[in-house]
């Protein structure tokens, strides 16, 4: 099992697909990545050589923000804008939706569960 990035990737899946298990590298960046070290998109995670996922682990390492690293900058800008209290940060620390969505109805993810209210119905 091969170790990149602090997460265990699969290693009977694509190098392709193992690579978007990592927070931060997605399909597009995961190609971009195989690209770049002329590793074939059929190739297997368990068919790769020490070598190559030295160099993919290198690579990672060296141009893209991912795991740890990514989710702290994450963290810090939502955070900045609670701290500004901002529309967006205030959204935040009302844990309701950020981006426009309706809240009358749905938005349930970010609410949470429903909760009754005495006399409500007409």
């Amino acid at each position: 099992m091969a170790r990149i990035a602090g997460v265990n990737i699969p290693t009977n899946k694509r190098v392709e697909i193992a690579l978007t298990y990592i927070h931060g590298i997605g399909r597009t960046k995961a190609k971009e990545i195989t690209a770049k070290l002329d590793i074939p998109s059929e190739r297997r995670v368990q068919d790769l050589t020490d070598a190559e996922v030295l160099a993919i682990r290198e690579t990672i390492d060296r141009d893209y923000l991912v795991e740890g690293d990514l989710r702290r900058e994450v963290a810090m800008n939502i955070k900045r804008l609670m701290d500004l209290a901002s529309y967006r940060g205030l959204r935040h620390r009302k844990g309701l939706p950020v981006r426009g969505q309706r809240t009358h109805t749905n938005a349930r993810t970010r609410k949470g569960k429903a909760k009754p209210i005495a006399g409500k119905k007409k």
